[in-house]
């Protein structure tokens, strides 16, 4: 794959490449089994984004490379993931953005999300503003993110 990268909206139908994405990483690695059994099937994420989520995908040459999901009542970043390859195109970078204004058109309140302690993906955020307000009875990191001012 070395096309353009196109972003859009996520439907149901992009279900297997956003599990091939999300089942792909190295860092917070989950397989399909794992995510099954913590209630994240294909069909649990389909149905919410005719609810209260929405997804964004990348993809070059028809391939999804990856993806974000918010969740607006609850007002966070369900998930982030990028296919290993793609790391550091900036991809990642363009979903949040497209995840964080989604969320901020429906309210001001913070938003937030949660990552492990002492990974890549909690430099990521803070190196983009995040604040770190916590930790998880998990051990995962909780950080938050205000809308800027006008």
């Amino acid at each position: 794959m070395s096309g353009e990268v196109h972003y859009r909206v996520a439907t149901g139908a992009d279900m297997p490449g956003i599990a091939r994405v999300r089942t792909s990483v190295a860092e917070n690695h989950l397989s399909r089994e794992q995510l099954d059994a913590r209630g994240i099937t294909n069909e649990a994420v389909a149905a919410s984004f005719e609810q209260t989520s929405r997804g964004w995908v990348a993809s070059v040459d028809d391939q999804i490379v990856g993806f974000s999901i918010a969740e607006r009542d609850r007002r966070t970043i369900f998930a982030l993931f990028v296919f290993p390859s793609f790391d550091g195109r900036g991809i990642g970078t363009r979903l949040l953005t497209h995840a964080t204004d989604w969320l901020f058109e429906h309210g001001d309140a913070p938003i937030w999300l949660t990552t492990g302690a002492a990974t890549r993906a909690a430099t990521y955020y803070r190196h983009r503003g995040w604040i770190e307000t916590g930790t998880e009875p998990d051990g995962q990191l909780r950080f938050e993110l205000r809308q800027p001012m006008a």
